[in-house]
């Protein structure tokens, strides 16, 4: 979740871009920059940022395997357990 405090002016950014690399590199936690008032643009860490990635990764692979392995969906009659690990590992291959 964004920090109402960590929302700064573009211009600011651009100023003091060391401080605020070195704030997001600690933290891990992203910033809402503005433009004229509004919220133009979110920075983050490339460390964090990659976290994220994985995380909606793992989320992903979870819920097709909640969805395949579900006994009330219509069609798991005839899908065997082989074939839906199989799609699975074919969608991780996939996703690296």
């Amino acid at each position: 979740m964004i920090d109402l405090l960590d929302i700064h002016p573009l211009s600011r950014f651009l100023r003091e871009h060391k401080t605020h690399v070195s704030r997001l590199q600690r933290t891990g936690k992203p910033e809402v920059l503005t433009v004229n008032g509004r919220a133009k643009v979110v920075v983050q860490d490339a460390a964090a940022y990659q976290r994220l990635l994985m995380l909606i990764d793992e989320w992903d692979t979870d819920h097709t395997l909640r969805d395949r392995l579900n006994p009330n969906r219509p069609t798991n009659a005839d899908i065997p357990s082989e074939a839906v690990l199989e799609e699975v590992r074919n969608l991780l291959r996939r996703k690296r």
